[in-house]
């Protein structure tokens, strides 16, 4: 065992929270809130008789943006010794809740906190560090009705991989003048030989009329983002998270995927205006982008 594992072996069983009290009485506005952000039907959770959902059973400990001012230091304590050692980033990693005995509105909550566990030292694909368990105890009106145990990793992130060389689209006799025009420099759009619906992505026949004739036009490069997600996770090697990723819709009526580049990834918006360019990525590759404006 080493010495800074000793020091925080002496973590365990100590106190964070003792006689915590409950900023509100368990009530019927919250469940309704809640059952609504859920979208939980249950009647046990309305009407006379109603108990609270027990996936609650956190929610009515919580402090609020005040907090609570009956902590103890003992878990800032044993954070800031994680950091000293070089663990300064954390995640949460897993909760596990026990159910003892319904809540009902007009209970008052009470609760008490214990740092249950520290781990030794693990590593993991996000870096090294210790596993670090809370427990609290809930009662209502001085009856234990639950526990909740919540779990967090505090660790020193691992070393970064170089980054890869981005994967390669998969390229068959259906989509090959696409990304030839790519090559060139240009947008290509179906349009279907038969009832000149126009279609991206590149498709054998028409979905319209099942015409297999088309021919291409070249897309001005004029678009505006019509859906949108932002990438966090997982962290892939040829890409630097977070980026956008966004369903542009093109001047000529379809839609495409692809990344918005030019703008923060926070500031990417729903009818933001983008416009077309290409993009080396590696030496071999070149991919239709989109520049973000001003909405």
């Amino acid at each position: 065992m080493t010495e800074l594992y000793e020091q925080l072996k002496t973590y365990e069983g100590r106190p964070t929270s003792t006689s915590g009290v409950g900023k509100d009485l368990v009530n019927t506005p919250m469940i309704r809130h809640w059952c609504e952000a859920m979208g939980d039907t249950n009647p046990a959770y309305d009407g006379p008789g109603a108990v609270a959902p027990p996936t609650m059973l956190q929610a009515w400990t919580m402090g609020g943006l005040s907090g609570h001012t009956d902590r103890s230091g003992a878990y800032d304590e044993l954070s800031a010794l994680l950091d000293g050692a070089g663990y300064t980033s954390i995640v949460a990693t897993d909760c596990e809740q026990e159910y003892l005995r319904p809540l009902r509105p007009g209970d008052r909550i009470t609760f008490d906190a214990v740092i249950e566990s520290v781990s030794p030292r693990k590593t993991t694909k996000l870096g090294t560090g210790h596993f670090v368990t809370t427990r609290m105890d809930i009662r209502a009106d001085g009856q234990l009705a639950g526990t909740h145990r919540f779990r967090i990793l505090k660790y020193a992130p691992a070393a970064r991989e170089p980054k890869g060389t981005r994967p390669r689209p998969v390229i068959n006799r259906d989509n090959a003048g696409f990304w030839e025009g790519v090559g060139r420099h240009r947008l290509l759009i179906q349009r279907c030989g038969g009832c000149g619906t126009l279609r991206l992505p590149w498709l054998p026949g028409c979905n319209d009329c099942g015409s297999p004739e088309w021919d291409t036009v070249e897309a001005c490069g004029a678009g505006t983002v019509y859906s949108y997600v932002v990438m966090h996770h997982p962290p892939f090697p040829a890409f630097d998270p977070p980026y956008a990723v966004a369903l542009i819709e093109l001047a000529e009526g379809v839609r495409m995927i692809s990344n918005v580049v030019g703008v923060p990834y926070d500031k990417v918006r729903i009818g933001m205006p983008v416009q077309l360019e290409f993009l080396r990525v590696d030496p071999e590759l070149e991919l239709p982008v989109f520049r973000g404006g001003e909405v």
